[in-house]
């Protein structure tokens, strides 16, 4: 069993290869394949290894397979003795990803 945490876009995260997360938006393609390089944490087997803050030689290949638009959230203030509300909507913007395998990096 391998898993790893990542930092991506200000949050960590424990993925798995053949497994898919919702993360931040990033701007690129669906169908594209990026490295995610922050990896904080790897387990292997029995065996694991911890980053100060990074590993350096471990990258984290996804595939991004859609972006969506998490659930509405509806934020609503209210001023006491004013009469004064506040009712706003917000949907975060997301990007699937589908986690294909966890390496060591190639150095040339």
């Amino acid at each position: 069993m391998v898993y790893a945490v990542v930092d991506t876009g200000g949050n960590q995260i424990i993925v798995e290869p053949g497994k898919f997360y919702d993360i931040n938006y990033i701007c690129a393609d669906p169908g594209d394949i990026i490295n995610l390089n922050r990896v904080l944490f790897l387990a292997k087997s029995n065996r694991f290894s911890i980053g100060r803050p990074c590993l350096e030689d471990i990258i984290v290949r996804v595939k991004i397979l859609k972006h969506v638009k998490a659930k509405k959230l509806t934020i609503f203030k209210i001023k006491p003795k004013k009469n004064a509300r506040l009712k706003k909507g917000h949907r975060q913007k997301l990007t699937r990803i589908l986690v294909e395998e966890i390496t060591l990096a190639k150095f040339k």
